[in-house]
This record gives structure tokens, sequence and C-alpha cells, in this order.
């Protein structure tokens, strides 16, 4: 009997249960496209840590401070002329009141549910699967008009600078979706180290924006532009502030307005996304988001009213564009650092619309859970990403972009029709006020700025102290 290979022993062959098969064209596509595919074993390693959750969670919520204030302008401008510059830093006032408050509560949220602080979740579990699905539909309506608005306001950054390009306004715009998708079925890990230095470019010229435009100001050198120039909105009279009709105007732009908080949720959406510990990473990226914003804001709503920049009526040159020109003047070193601040604005655009494409496929995943989706979007693909779940919000988005034509005038009055901010801000005001309600009947404090139901008075969606 032989004893080995070499004494002519036959060769051993291997069991047809256990042979590799090839694998299909489509299969070897996708492996070329998308890399190397991974197990759930490596799961842990997608977690993204506090530098590269900010670029990629939190630039949904700073790049809203590009259009936000020159949406205002647009409702404001053509009813009350240029006296809606003196009505302008009010509602700039307010809407930052309203991001303390919007932040202490996300913060005191994401502090209770450690794992993840989604509207959904907090109230699936305060009031129960079904009334959840109110949550539910406004988180997904919010991701999905988020993608389009953003992705048109990149867009629309670009053509400020070169808007010889501005007839391919709605491809350009449906191709950044298309890159947006690839790169987020490549894992979120290598989209947010992609988009990572898209925020910091962004804060970084915006900060070299606002310390020209401070010394410009106080050297009585910073530009006033003019009210006659071609292309710009039209301009109404000044008119009484008392009257229903004035009144409906500024609860228009006020409501235009509040997409400058847009995407503040994504972090208490994106809890289980962060490295260990979840909850207390995902409270400091909260909050360093929230300052950052609220300074963009206050940054871009001044110069904008000292240099009485009024939005044009094709939504090109934007505002943040002009204000951004008569800051760093016509020098060489202010063009090369406008051609720069420009740059940062549309790639933090682009991302922030990629922060959608993280949040949104985990979300759906827990609805699907439940029952309320379909299962499939339960399903991890190549990357350990919930593909389906990105292709849904891309489609949806593309179809968005399609039928308004990219403005982002009519996109941001669809999202004002169910602004995602207020809804899941007061969904969860309401779930926190249950839970504190519980925890004082066995005489529990919260950290909350509010210790408690009792001690609290609901003003709108604010909770406010007696």
């Amino acid at each position: 009997m032989p004893k080995s290979w070499t004494d002519n022993a036959p060769a051993p062959v291997v069991k047809q249960e256990s042979s590799h098969l090839k694998d299909p064209l489509s299969y070897k596509i996708k492996r070329r496209l998308l890399g190397v595919p991974l197990n759930r074993h490596t799961l842990a390693s997608q977690r993204l840590n506090k530098r590269n959750a900010f670029g990629v969670l939190s630039s949904d919520c700073i790049s809203s401070s590009a259009y936000g204030g020159e949406q205002i302008l647009v409702a404001l401008i053509p009813a009350f002329g240029l006296a809606a510059f003196t009505i302008f830093p009010p509602m700039i006032g307010i809407i930052l009141l309203m991001l303390v408050a919007i932040t202490l509560l996300y913060k005191d949220v994401i502090s209770t549910y450690t794992r993840s602080g989604s509207a959904y979740l907090v109230s699936r579990e305060n009031f129960g699967r079904v009334v959840s699905q109110i949550a539910a539909v406004e988180l997904m309506f919010g991701y999905i008009i988020t993608v389009a608005i953003q992705s048109a306001a990149g867009v629309a950054a670009l053509l400020s600078t070169f808007p010889e390009l501005g007839s391919l306004k709605v491809e350009l715009t449906i191709l950044i979706v298309i890159i947006l998708t690839y790169l987020n079925l490549r894992g979120v890990k290598d989209a947010g180290v992609i988009f990572v230095i898209p925020s910091y470019l962004f804060m970084g010229t915006m900060f070299v924006v606002f310390i020209f435009g401070i010394y410009r100001y106080f050297n009585d050198s910073l530009p006033v532009y003019s009210a006659d120039t071609e292309g710009l909105i039209p301009i109404g009279q000044a008119q009484g502030l008392l009257s229903v009709a004035a009144m409906l105007l500024i609860l228009k732009a006020f409501a235009n307005g509040s997409a400058s908080l847009t995407g503040i949720e994504a972090i208490s959406d994106s809890v289980p996304l962060f490295k260990s510990p979840e909850h207390v990473n995902a409270k400091k990226v909260l909050i360093l988001m929230s300052m950052t914003l609220g300074i963009l804001i206050l940054g871009i709503a001044w110069l904008a009213k000292e240099t009485q920049a009024i939005p044009y009526a094709d939504g090109t040159p934007t505002v943040i564009s002009l204000v951004a020109k008569a800051a760093l003047g016509d020098s060489l070193i202010g063009d090369i650092l406008f051609v720069l601040t420009q740059l940062g604005t549309m790639l933090i655009l682009f991302a922030g619309a990629n922060t959608c494409f993280s949040a949104f496929p985990n979300m759906v995943n827990m609805v699907a859970n439940d029952g309320f989706l379909p299962r499939r979007l339960t399903q991890r693909g190549h990357k350990l990403v919930f593909s389906n779940g990105v292709f849904f919000i891309a489609g949806v988005a593309s179809i968005l972009v399609i039928v308004t034509s990219a403005s982002i005038t009519i996109l941001a009055a669809i999202y004002a029709l169910g602004c995602i901010c207020w809804i899941c801000f007061n969904w969860r005001w309401n779930d926190k006020k249950e839970f504190w309600f519980q925890g004082s009947k066995s005489s529990e404090k919260s950290n909350s700025p509010c210790n408690g139901h009792r001690d609290c008075t609901v003003y709108g969606d604010s909770p406010i102290p007696r």
C-alpha cells in the first residue's frame, strides 16, 4: 500500500461541497468598485473617532449656515424692502436661542439613551411603536430633503464661481448624489475620512472671512452692495409689522431660516457609529458642532446686514459668496481666499448631504426591524453599510432634484412644510417630560436644565424653567 504521494498514491481531491465556486461577473465588478468585502467581525473597526465623526456627522449642521440666512432674506426683502435688514438680526437671535435650547435637550437625550437618541427610538420607548411612526416619517422626510437641498446648494456655490455652467445645474446635482452614494457604499469610515477635510476647510476659510470683514468694518472699507443690480429678487416697500399679512410673512421667513438648524439631530441618531464610550464621544461632538454653527450663523448674518447682500432671483451668486467677496476684497490674496472659500463652501455642502447617508440607513434599519418597513433595509452590504437604505435615500432625493430643477428656494419651502428640527425636537421634549415625570416619583434628578416635569413650562417647543 502506498505510504505517500511519491509512492504513486492518488492525489487528494477537494470535496465538492468545500470547493470554491467561480465568482460571477457581477460580484467581480462590485469587488473592483467597492474593494475587499468586510465581515461582521470587523464591524467595530468601522466606528468613528471624534475627529472623523465631526467630519461625517457635523457637516450637515454646519453647512446649513451657508443658506439658512439667505432664505430668510428671500422671504423678507420682497415684502419689506431694505427694511428687511432691520428685521433680520432679531430673527437670527431667536434662531440662535433655539439652537442653544435644542443642543441642551439633545445632550440630555444622548445621556439617557446612550446607544441611540433617535427620535424614533425615544418615541417608541415612551409611546409605543405605532405612535413612533410619526417621528420616523418626519426623520425620513428630513433626511431625504436635506440630501437634495445640500447637493443643490453645493452646486450653487460652484456656479457662483463658474456661472457658465449654469445650464447644467440639475445634471451636476444628480452627479453629486451619485458620487455620494458610491462613497457611502464603500463604508462609513472611508466616507468619513474623505469629508473631514471639507469641514475644517470651510470653517477655516469662513473664520478668515469674518476676520477680514471685522477689519474692513472698523476701517470703513467694507463695501455695501447696490440695490439696483440686475438679477436681484424683487425689492418690496417698507410696511408695518402689526398687520396679519406682515406677521405671516415673518413667520414664513422664520420657517425658511429654521433650515439653519438642519442636521443637529444627526448626532443623536448616529450614536452607534461612535467609538466607545459612544454617548460620551457623541455629546462632545454635539457641543462642538453647535458652537461652530452658532458662530457661523452669526458671522454670515452680520456681514449680510452690513453689506446689504440681496439674494439673486436665480440663486447665484449666493449670499455667502457675496459677503465673502465683500470682506476679502479684490486684491490677489483676496481673490485666492475667495476661491478657497467657495471651494470650502461647495465641499461642506456636499459633505452635509453625506451626513444623511450615514444617519438615514441606521434609522430605517430600526424601523424595518420593528416591521414597519421592508426587511431588506436591515441587510448589511459589501462594506457592512445598510446598502438598501443608501439606495433608498439617493433615489428619492434625485427625484426631488429633478422635480424642483435643483431650486434651493423650492426645496427649502418643501422642507418648511415638515421641518424636522421642530418636529423631532417636540417629540424628544415630550418623551423627556415623560422620563423626568417618572423619575421625579422616585426623587431621581435629571441632568437637564429642567429638573422635572413639574418645574418646567413649555412655550412652543422650548422647555423654559418656571
